[in-house]
């Protein structure tokens, strides 16, 4: 098994809406995510796959394999998040794990990915919104130490329901950061994941770094 944590791309998309309609209501629309991965300058959306690597194949089947370059490696998106950076000020947008693969601590590694981009882009603070009810999803951000500063009331339209107004400040003279580094690097043993995300530009800003330098 394999874990990558990466920026969403176009062909992640179709995947990314099948979680988000089984997490949220209302949940995003597939152009909405198109235009955050290809349009918006401020966004850093993220996916988390997971490679299955299939046990070695016989008779005719390990002869077809062999001919076409080697085994197959099937992947899939098990949860993906959503980070903008505006000014000084970095925000969760959404955050979501399949419902069928919670549990193993994957939606720590997304939100654990966005604190260290958001410290990499110099954020002096992340916000986010969890519902009043999500009391798993505001246990993993006190982990992180979120606080509660604010409640806002009806923020779901659906349902009406309240949401909390939660921070982290990193604007500590790099306290935080300094004492995240090593809670980070136990989170990549742990689980083993690969992070092409927290030091990387968005797929989008890359080809306009290559394409200005060419």
């Amino acid at each position: 098994m394999t874990l990558i944590l990466r920026y969403m791309q176009n062909p992640d998309i179709p995947q990314v809406v099948t979680i988000d309609h089984l997490a949220f209501t209302p949940p995003w629309s597939a152009r909405s995510y198109a235009y955050e991965v290809n349009e918006s300058n401020y966004s850093h959306m993220l996916v988390l796959e997971h490679f299955d690597v299939p046990p070695p194949p016989s008779g005719i089947k390990r002869l077809v394999q062999s001919i076409n370059g080697g085994r197959e490696i099937e992947s899939r998106i098990v949860g993906y998040g959503g980070l903008w950076y505006i000014m000084d000020e970095a925000h969760i947008s959404t955050i979501a794990i399949h419902p069928e693969l919670r549990g193993r601590g994957w939606g720590e590694i997304l939100l654990a990915g966005m604190i260290r981009r958001s410290i990499t882009l110099g954020a002096h603070y992340i916000v986010l919104e969890v519902r009043v009810s999500n009391t798993v999803a505001q246990q993993l951000y006190q982990k992180y130490d979120f606080k509660t500063v604010a409640i806002k009331r009806k923020y779901y339209h659906n349902d009406g329901e309240d949401a909390y107004d939660m921070r982290l400040n990193l604007d500590d003279g790099g306290e935080y950061a300094r004492s995240f580094a090593p809670r980070y690097a136990h989170l990549l043993e742990t689980h083993g994941f690969t992070d092409l995300y927290t030091e990387t530009l968005p797929p989008r800003n890359r080809s306009q770094s290559d394409s200005s330098s060419a």
